[in-house]
């Protein structure tokens, strides 16, 4: 069964949101964002998940956690990572 609890971290100042979830902790990305900019938290988002950084660490992630996990299929988007848009389309 689901249960669901929230708690609220305070990091430098930052309220940060806390859900929890089949005995696991998840923490709001978009409170994170929000201390970035909050009328654009979209984009900050946005932004870090085209971050190669934030995608190898996704894949990372995978590896280890998701037995269905098509590391092939992961590669091509690994490998656009962090290219602008038209720097794709050749």
């Amino acid at each position: 069964m689901m249960s669901s609890k929230s708690k609220v971290l305070n990091v430098d100042g930052i309220n940060i949101s806390v859900a929890h979830f089949n005995s696991a902790d998840y923490i709001s990305l978009t409170d994170i964002a929000r201390h970035k900019n909050s009328d654009r938290t979209d984009i900050i988002i946005q932004n870090w998940l085209r971050n190669r950084n934030t995608i190898e660490l996704l894949g990372f992630w995978e590896k280890l956690y998701n037995p269905d996990f098509k590391g092939i299929e992961f590669d091509g988007f690994k490998n656009l990572a962090g290219l602008k848009v038209s720097q794709t389309r050749k």
